[in-house]
């Protein structure tokens, strides 16, 4: 095909799209702001009031947000500075006992890390590990022990802060977690 051909063939495939379009109205173009100037971001909504822990099991855990298994875990109390909590991901606070919930349900996992926290807090520890597992066998139930973990650690208030380990320790798969010291 020459350059001639060619021609002939785009101006005929321009000419027929002209037809196609013919009766379309052009949508009027809308300034992005109206102002001129960007949105600002809306205020991030102040953390609800923490609940007191509960010393017996529920019958039913009310957790209501699923943890999806490679997703990041992150939560720190107010007085815990960002300071302290960069150094808790970053792995430079010195972990002195670590928890392994791997195939336990969910009664006896509560009951595990309750005792488990409160026996490191009685031995003065202020980080310690729990391995809760990604949850990638649990199938459509998502991964059921790490959102269990996440909301009865938020619970509790002798733990100030939590967030996922280190990948050479678990990474989304367990937690380091800040406690409070007697």
């Amino acid at each position: 095909m020459d350059k001639k051909e060619r021609k002939h063939i785009n101006s005929e495939a321009k000419s027929l799209f002209r037809e196609a379009v013919s009766d379309v109205e052009p949508l009027t173009a809308r300034p992005r702001h109206p102002s001129g100037r960007p949105k600002q971001p809306a205020p991030r909504a102040r953390r609800k009031p923490e609940i007191a822990a509960q010393p017996e099991p529920l019958p039913y855990d009310p957790v209501d947000i699923r943890t999806e298994p490679g997703e990041a875990l992150t939560f720190r109390r107010e007085s815990i500075s960002l300071a302290v909590m960069r150094d808790l991901k970053r792995c430079n606070l010195q972990r002195r006992a670590a928890l392994d919930l791997h195939g336990m349900t969910s009664t006896a996992a509560q009951a595990a890390l309750r005792d488990f926290i409160g026996h490191a807090r009685s031995n003065g520890f202020r980080c310690v590990r729990v391995v809760h597992g990604k949850g990638l066998r649990s199938g459509n139930r998502g991964a059921v022990l790490k959102t269990k973990v996440n909301h009865w650690l938020q619970q509790w208030p002798e733990v100030l802060a939590f967030c996922s380990a280190q990948p050479a320790e678990g990474g989304t798969g367990a937690v380091y977690v800040l406690l409070k010291t007697r």
